[in-house]
């Protein structure tokens, strides 16, 4: 089984920011982590800040892969077009997100994405990724 992780913006800046919401480690440690725990799936990863490469980078692996866990972090609340191109794809997407997205600002409260998403996951902390994966295993 071949999953991705993509992550939006600053979200390459876990470990460093935020620490009380975000926590204290890197997402790339994190990913080795995950790497470790499901030794037997193939198991990708990408991050950017930029809107347009994880649309392209949807439409790359979103006939290929047989799941895309996606934390558009701020995108999510603002992008018509990711959820168009998260819309457009045959491989399921699980929307995941640190953060409990319902206990913070009222603009994080609506997800553009979720209605086109297997199902969305929030307020685990990194713990959610992992949660992410073994919704694809059942």
């Amino acid at each position: 089984m071949k999953i991705i992780i993509i992550n939006g913006p600053n979200l390459n800046l876990l470990g460093k920011r935020e620490e009380e919401i975000y926590g204290k480690i890197s997402f790339e440690d994190y990913f080795i982590s995950l790497k470790e725990k499901f030794p037997k799936l193939i198991l990708e990863y990408f991050q950017s800040n930029i809107e347009g490469e994880i649309i392209n980078k949807l439409h790359e692996v979103g006939f290929l892969f047989d799941g895309i866990i996606l934390n558009a972090a701020g995108y999510t609340h603002t992008s018509v077009a990711i959820a168009d191109a998260v819309k457009s794809i045959q491989t399921p997407v699980v929307e995941v997100h640190i953060s409990n997205i319902l206990s913070r600002e009222t603009f994080r409260h609506n997800s553009l994405i979720a209605p086109n998403c297997k199902g969305s996951i929030f307020g685990f902390g990194l713990k959610g990724y992992e949660l992410a994966i073994s919704s694809f295993l059942i």
